[in-house]
């Protein structure tokens, strides 16, 4: 028997021994992480796999199917005009008001057709970052000057983010829009028209599906929650309307399918992994997990260096539905939270989450994804520092 060879299959047999071994069953904080581990998972599943990833699993794979991956690289492709595809992907969210899990297919689907490496990282921060929804609650709920801070720094996070991306994979960028300028010019098979209908109809499906609750009961935002399923309903409808025009062959709907649950299949089991994970570790809004809610109050209290950077990299493991960053920081800021602290946490958390790393790791590497979430970090641990110190 070659011992060498069967070192790993041993150790990975006894760290499992070790772990159910010394499993600390007698401990009630244990149980209650595990508890809330599932309860995660449990509301993951009721709030956001139906209305939120099933839509956007179809919507990746209509992207991965219908639109020519010649199409999507000269809007976002590695040799697009940089003010176009940096543009385009740093305002994207203001429109898809997405959490850092449901942007996940969009962003396979777009960064898997050929779109360039700093539009795409652009675009998969902008996407749950930039929900016009929630800085408007931000405003309204934890001040004026927080929302405003919480805008600008989104919106110049997403774009640097990106162009950093670029320029520390500025080769292998290189190498793809050479490889890219040798592609023959796409056929047109359906007008942009079209195209552009049948994309609007199911994000918007995607968007009034998931608003969430402005907090008042006055207003245009109040209004579309209040009305939130009658539009969707519309949009369905219309949507049911535009899919057998839009469909050319029985071969386009398998295709369909297929990219879909190619999707669906590589991402579903990592998020639900994920979020087991972030429950167990930090439990779900408002209760605790394995680690004290009390200790996360305790290093953010003042604007130094480190109590930024906690937050930021608390911020950054958390899950956060959308809207739901907005009261958990009320609740933390009540607590004593300073406003450095709190607009680190707001641009790192809402972006990121552990789930999300895993997903994103699968897509495009360790290496690019450990630079991606080290950016983030640091950006807004520094953005949260100069703004806590200013006000």
């Amino acid at each position: 028997m070659d011992w060498k060879k069967e070192l790993k299959p041993l150790a990975a047999i006894v760290s499992i021994f070790l772990l159910f071994f010394f499993l600390p069953i007698e401990n009630a904080r244990f149980n209650n992480a595990i508890t809330e581990s599932l309860h995660l998972a449990k509301w993951y599943a009721q709030e956001h796999v139906l209305l939120c990833l099933i839509p956007a699993f179809f919507i990746a794979g209509a992207i991965a199917v219908f639109i020519s991956q010649n199409s999507v690289m000269k809007y976002l492709g590695a040799r697009a005009n940089k003010v176009l595809a940096y543009g385009v992907a740093s305002v994207s969210g203001s429109i898809l008001a997405v959490c850092s899990c449901t942007v996940l297919p969009l962003f396979a689907g777009i960064y898997r057709m050929g779109a360039g490496l700093g539009p795409a990282t652009a675009f998969l921060y902008s996407g749950p970052g930039i929900n016009i929804l929630a800085i408007i609650l931000t405003a309204r709920i934890l001040g004026f000057e927080l929302g405003v801070a919480r805008v600008i720094g989104s919106v110049i996070f997403s774009v640097a983010i990106g162009l950093v991306m670029y320029l520390i994979y500025r080769k292998e960028e290189h190498d793809k829009a050479s490889a890219q300028a040798l592609l023959p010019e796409p056929e047109v098979a359906r007008p942009l028209w079209q195209n552009a209908a049948f994309f609007a109809v199911m994000v918007a499906i995607l968007v009034f599906a998931n608003w969430g609750n402005p907090q008042t009961d006055s207003g245009i935002f109040a209004a579309i929650f209040n009305s939130k399923w009658i539009i969707t309903s519309i949009f369905a409808v219309l949507f049911a309307f535009i899919l057998p025009n839009f469909i050319k062959s029985k071969d386009e709907s398998n295709e369909w399918l297929n990219a879909t649950w190619g999707f669906a299949k590589q991402i579903m089991p990592l998020l639900l992994f994920g979020v087991l994970i972030a429950g167990l570790l930090l439990g779900r809004p408002g209760h605790e997990g394995l680690i004290p809610s009390e200790w996360i109050t305790m290093f953010v209290g003042d604007n130094s260096l480190l109590s930024n950077l906690f937050a930021s990299v608390v911020g950054a493991f958390m899950y956060f539905a959308t809207l739901t960053e907005v009261p958990i920081l009320q609740g933390l800021i009540g607590n004593g939270m300073a406003k450095g602290p709190a607009l680190a946490l707001l641009l790192a958390g809402p972006a990121l989450s552990l789930p999300n790393m895993i997903v994103i790791r699968s897509i495009m590497g360790t290496q690019k994804t450990v630079v991606f979430v080290s950016l983030v970090v640091v950006m807004a641990t520094i953005t949260g520092f100069i703004y806590g110190t200013f006000f």
